[in-house]
């Protein structure tokens, strides 16, 4: 039971990095770069996406080991990889997951010829996991505590957070002059299921005694929060897990609300400043909410008692269970979204002028073939916020395409190459864009890898618009 706990554990920590979309992010020919910053320099005429194609992206990865390392045929000895694996990580490394599937999406141009303003719209859904390593836990459920005689189990390291949520938004877009654009987009959250466990404290100790043989410890401050997940664990349940998250997550769960914010603004034409605040928000959770805790105190002089057999002598586990019970409680809560915050600044050059029929900019503006920049990005976590710095490369390669790389620094990885591309056939729109190229010779290896794609109608704007 201890290794199939342990494995689990590490399974789930090869999964994902932060939200982080350093290629999507003011790939202006993309409609969903809106998603990212609700001011992006956009100029279409109206759009809509493809339902349920229109944008799809899932991050993958671990910040500290790979499949790799696990489970690699190479004549190691699976418990020795399981070790190993354990003591590369820190209880400052990563666990993250976010998948996002765009159910439908839109946008189309306010008024007449001098009404800059732009309304973008739609529905997606969205499955976050994100989790610091407790790797005080994992040593203690892969070794116990034998050889760890005076060290304290730190339980404040487990903090963990999962939901599954759908976002209904709407958003504005305005060019107030030829060097500012502002934007901003409202959400509607639909929570259909969360668990969230992040304020934990407290610690197991063995040491030695001067009367008996060990002096054993366990400060308990645990607590679990969960809505939307109490009917499964019942034992009459017999419906589909499945289809019912998913009905709760489209208006039948718990509700919140946000907004994001963005800005593009030239102080020079071929110099851009751009910048973003994402998911300012929250979900207010009252329906289905089961809260756990066990908080207690509890000490045991002698030899190491068996807190898992309750017919044990000496009423060892009656004493634990009175000392740190379990409380099941039903308060409601409120849980934060994760705050993504750009910024890049771009330098663009190599005019182009392209015909009015495909051309994505006003009449006689100024495009240019070539850019490059550099972006910041940073996200909130439980603890300290996660930061990533991103180099990138755009250019105009045909009339139609247009592609992107980027190097991103971050704490999972100093050489991280992205690539994307956009291309336009007639009013089509189709983009993908992966990174972590280099990691691709040899997938299992990777400590990370993301991918995006979409298909779009966009209808651009000519010249009798402006």
């Amino acid at each position: 039971m201890r290794k199939i706990y342990l494995i689990l554990l590490l399974v789930v920590s090869i999964s994902g990095l932060a939200q982080n979309k350093q290629v999507l992010y003011n790939f202006a020919t993309i409609p969903q770069s809106l998603l990212v910053n609700p001011g992006t320099d956009i100029s279409y005429k109206y759009y809509f996406g493809v339902p349920l194609l229109s944008g799809v992206s899932a991050n993958v990865g671990s910040s500290s080991f790979s499949a790799y390392d696990l489970f690699a045929n190479n004549r190691v000895d699976f418990n020795t990889k399981l070790r190993n694996a354990v003591n590369k990580a820190s209880k400052n490394d990563i666990v993250s997951v976010n998948e996002q599937i765009e159910l439908f999406s839109g946008g189309f141009k306010l008024g007449g010829l001098e009404d800059k303003g732009y309304i973008s719209f739609g529905i997606y859904q969205e499955a976050d996991f994100f989790m610091y390593v407790p790797k005080d836990l994992a040593l203690l459920a892969l070794d116990g505590n034998q050889n760890y005689i005076g060290k304290r189990f730190d339980l404040s390291q487990l903090s963990v957070k999962a939901e599954v949520l759908s976002v209904f938004h709407v958003g504005y877009h305005k060019k107030i002059n030829n060097k500012l654009i502002l934007g901003g987009r409202a959400k509607l959250y639909s929570s259909g299921l969360n668990a969230t466990s992040i304020k934990n404290s407290g610690y197991i100790y063995t040491g030695m005694s001067n009367t008996t043989m060990y002096n054993q410890i366990i400060s308990s401050n645990l607590e679990l929060k969960s809505s939307g997940i109490a009917e499964y664990l019942e034992d009459d349940y017999d419906g589909s897990i499945a289809s019912d998250i998913a009905h709760k997550t489209f208006l039948g769960g718990n509700y919140g609300i946000g907004f994001d914010a963005g800005i593009t603004y030239y102080p020079k034409k071929n110099i851009q400043f751009t910048a973003s605040i994402i998911d300012v928000g929250f979900i207010r959770h009252s329906k289905e909410v089961e809260n756990f805790t066990y908080k207690g105190y509890y000490q045991y002089e002698g030899v190491n008692p068996n807190f898992t057999n309750p017919n044990k002598p000496e009423n060892v586990f009656d004493e634990f269970e009175a000392a740190i019970p379990r409380d099941t409680l039903y308060n409601k809560y409120t849980t934060w979204r994760p705050v993504k915050f750009n910024s890049s600044i771009q330098y663009s050059f190599g005019k182009s002028r392209s015909d009015e029929e495909c051309n994505c900019k006003p009449h006689n503006e100024i495009e240019y073939l070539n850019g490059f920049g550099v972006q910041l990005f940073a996200m909130s976590t439980p603890r300290t916020p996660l930061v990533a710095l991103t180099a990138f490369y755009r250019r105009t390669l045909f009339q139609n395409l247009q592609v992107k790389a980027t190097y991103t620094i971050d704490s999972y990885s100093s050489k991280n190459i992205g690539f994307g591309f956009s291309t336009t056939l007639g009013k089509f729109n189709m983009y993908a864009m992966i990174d972590n190229i280099l990691e691709y010779k040899d997938i299992t290896k990777t400590n990370s890898a993301t991918f995006q794609f979409g298909l779009n109608f966009i209808f651009k704007e000519n010249s009798e618009y402006n």
